[in-house]
């Protein structure tokens, strides 16, 4: 049976998850809710770069939730619980990428009573690409024994995401040192973050721990060309963040991303070194394994502004967990509940 998808937001995400939607053989597009204006009455085929395909975009809610549809694949910039609460009671499931993928037992009691109300489930599908922070760690702790440490960390050319205005004014590229560092990015990360870390406790066994957050900042020594013009020398030109539990003296678990434009002209002179932008798992136990991806990246920083891989791949994650989601139990589902989500041949090579 084909499942009816509505796309909620059409960013660089939702343009992707369009297209992923019309190559899987289980799913339709059937909505298409759009924040700008200018997108209203627009196709979304054509929003998304595939031509047209049908599905007119709307900003109305109502017109949404008024829909005959299986799913919202939900991706606004910010999520709004109040929004989410209503796609749930209107009896449509949703997968989003914006949390709520290993939630407080405050969280879950609110999100929950809607979704049964619908008779609906609700997935968060994780942090970062295929959830590299809290899944893929804890994918491959399954390969060992007596776990002591896992670690999952993103090492990133800022400059090769397409949202000025996101790279400026929430995560602080361009600004005076003191200016980001009492900036909101942290607090819009910890919440994502810190579920990234509970996950890995929690799943895991670990006894109670104590997470400590960190954030640190490099500036320019010389003009750095990037998408939101000329960074400066003493403006912010890299950040790390890193979620981090311990017990007692022992650290368990790391979370982190280091996110540079670039790596020349920096102080302190950070490197990507010579693994270049990748992301990077490892976990201790028995055996010890580590796990290096390549390719949720773009090549340059002009192929990453006109299509970048980690977005597609977060893309993907959400458009292939939509038919196990929508197969589950009315209620919160969390990606150890799940079957191992995979992705569908290409269509010229189907059945």
């Amino acid at each position: 049976m084909t499942l009816r998808v509505i796309q909620w937001a059409t960013g660089g995400l939702g343009r992707a998850a369009i297209g992923q939607i019309r190559l899987h053989p289980d799913l339709e597009l059937v909505g298409c809710w759009v924040h700008s204006p200018g997108k209203v009455g627009r196709d979304a085929g054509e929003l998304a770069g595939i031509g047209p395909i049908g599905v007119i975009a709307t900003d109305s809610i109502d017109e949404i939730l008024a829909l005959d549809a299986d799913c919202v694949l939900y991706s606004p910039l910010m999520p709004n619980p109040k929004e989410v609460a209503a796609i749930l009671r209107s009896g449509k499931n949703v997968v989003t990428p914006l949390g709520w993928f290993w939630p407080t037992a405050e969280e879950k009691e609110r999100m929950v009573a809607p979704a049964l109300e619908g008779g609906v489930t609700l997935h968060g599908t994780g942090i970062d690409p295929g959830g590299a922070t809290e899944q893929q760690p804890l994918f491959f702790t399954g390969l060992s024994s007596a776990i002591t440490f896992v670690r999952g960390e993103e090492y990133s050319d800022i400059r090769t995401y397409d949202a000025p205005d996101v790279v400026r004014h929430l995560m602080g590229f361009g600004q005076s040192p003191e200016q980001a560092m009492h900036g909101p990015m942290l607090a819009l990360l910890d919440n994502g973050f810190d579920q990234s870390v509970r996950m890995c406790l929690d799943t895991l066994g670990f006894a109670d721990a104590e997470i400590r957050r960190s954030r640190e900042v490099a500036v320019a020594t010389a003009p750095i060309d990037s998408p939101i013009g000329e960074i400066q020398p003493g403006q912010v030109a890299a950040q790390r963040f890193a979620w981090e539990a311990f017990i007692g003296d022992a650290k368990v678990v790391r979370v982190a991303v280091n996110w540079l434009m670039g790596d020349e002209n920096l102080d302190p002179p950070w490197k990507f070194g010579e693994g270049g932008v990748r992301f990077e798992v490892e976990v201790k136990g028995d055996p010890d394994c580590r796990v290096t991806i390549h390719g949720w990246h773009p090549s340059s920083v002009a192929a990453g502004l006109e299509r970048n891989p980690g977005i597609v791949v977060t893309a993907a994650h959400c458009v292939n967990s939509i038919p196990y989601v929508c197969a589950a139990e009315p209620g919160l589902l969390t990606f150890v509940d799940m079957p191992v989500v995979t992705g569908r041949a290409h269509p010229d090579l189907a059945r």
